[in-house]
């Protein structure tokens, strides 16, 4: 009897310690984002500045020492009000030495004319040869030219001292002035900014990534911190190259419609309907990538994962804009590359 029942012993005391080294697989849990497209990047908002279309930056047209100032930053200004003037005192002698000089030119072209017609009398009469009457015609023709520089000469004179007169040239504010009284400045240095008010636009930077969004004539709207009111926008104008320190792009804006309490300098914002309208953001971490290929995580009906191919539209910072899911699938956003097909797992 005691040998029959050895081997069932035995077996009885395998069988159990078997079983104890048997391990159960846990089922993991997941960290999980339902697409229900709330998340979908609407719209492109890009901050800007409210800016003068027309940005004229006025100079003398000749140098001198600045003898007053009649304007300061933020001054009103209307056409033709006088801004700056120069000391002409220098600029007027040279206008009185032009004319001077007009005066001596033209007492040598009245000798040169009453010459002329007295050798013409002569060479009716005979009296003289013809290279002498052509001698004292060209003597004419060389006074009448020496009479016609030196009036050019006094005009440029009397301009030069009409230019130190700094006039507006439009209706306008002044937004920068860059000189003082007593400073002597050179022809064509910059004296002030003149931002006209005949047109106020709205001027951005927008990154590469986003360049081939927008478009000259593209529409948008505006927003302004300044108060809650929108104004629709159109875009005007786009810069063929990028800043060299930003690498972004500025892009002008023609506003419609404007209040008039809307002033330069104030902060807005252009807001663009987004290109991609099915696109989803999610965490950078839910992309699984496989080669060329990007994919995600879903959870299925049956509780278990499963890779599904997306297209990536654009990313920034630690979020990907995405398209290629569905509204309602449910998508892992973490410990992605811990999964395996068909494995279940239990949504968070």
């Amino acid at each position: 009897m005691k040998k029959i029942f050895l081997p069932i012993i035995l077996a009885m005391i395998f069988t159990g310690c078997g079983k104890e080294n048997v391990e159960v697989e846990k089922i993991p849990y997941v960290k999980t984002q339902k697409i229900n497209f709330e998340n979908v990047n609407a719209e492109n908002i890009y901050s800007g500045v409210v800016r003068g279309r027309y940005q004229t930056n006025m100079a003398f047209q000749v140098g001198g020492k600045i003898l007053s100032r009649n304007v300061e930053v933020g001054n009103f200004v209307r056409r033709g009000d006088l801004l700056f003037t120069l000391d002409s005192k220098d600029i007027l002698q040279q206008a009185n030495q032009a004319d001077s000089q007009v005066s001596a030119a033209e007492a040598q072209l009245k000798l040169a004319e009453t010459n002329l017609k007295r050798y013409r009398q002569l060479f009716s009469e005979n009296a003289i040869s013809a290279a002498m009457l052509d001698q004292y015609q060209t003597n004419y023709d060389a006074a009448f030219a020496n009479y016609q520089n030196a009036v050019a000469l006094s005009k440029q004179s009397h301009n030069a001292l009409d230019y130190t007169n700094l006039f507006s040239t439009a209706d306008g504010v002044i937004s920068a002035i860059n000189v003082e009284v007593g400073q002597v400045v050179s022809a064509g240095q910059i004296i002030l900014t003149l931002v006209q008010t005949a047109e106020k636009e709205v001027e951005i930077n927008i990154p590469e990534n986003k360049l081939s969004e927008i478009k000259i004539g593209t529409p948008c709207e505006i927003s302004f911190w300044a108060n809650t009111e929108k104004v629709a926008g159109v875009v005007r104008e786009i810069s063929p190259m990028a800043d060299s320190t930003s690498k972004t792009y500025r892009v002008k804006i023609s506003l419609q419609n404007l209040r008039e309490d809307i002033n330069w300098g104030m902060t807005a914002s252009a807001i663009f309907p987004a290109k991609n309208s099915n696109g989803v953001i999610l965490p950078l971490s839910a992309i699984y990538q496989t080669g060329e290929n990007s994919q995600v995580w879903i959870v299925t009906a049956e509780n278990k994962a499963a890779l599904k191919n997306v297209t990536v539209q654009d990313f920034s910072n630690n979020e990907v804009l995405v398209s290629g899911l569905n509204a309602g699938e449910i998508v892992i956003t973490a410990g992605v590359h811990k999964l395996r097909e068909g494995q279940e797992v239990i949504a968070k």
